[in-house]
């Protein structure tokens, strides 16, 4: 795979992680350790993957940028 397409790969593990997991703990706390917890989990999971995708591809450029400005302050002041 080209290497442009290297900011939507990233945005589409990121996505699929972050969600999965953000997910589980949720379900976790809502329903507990139930009979058919992992169907309820992958339930709200795939929802939230949905939606969380295309955010992180329109938020990861804000957050570098303000990341690059952060360190870069932080830099000139050590």
């Amino acid at each position: 795979m080209p290497a442009r397409f290297a900011p939507v790969v990233s945005g589409f593990v990121l996505s699929c992680l972050m969600s999965f997991v953000v997910s589980g703990i949720a379900t976790f706390r809502n329903a507990g350790l139930i009979d058919g917890f992992f169907s309820l989990w992958i339930g709200a999971w795939l929802p939230s993957w949905l939606i969380a995708f295309p955010v992180i591809l329109v938020v990861a450029p804000v957050a570098r940028r303000l990341v690059s400005g952060l360190v870069k302050a932080q830099s000139g002041k050590a």
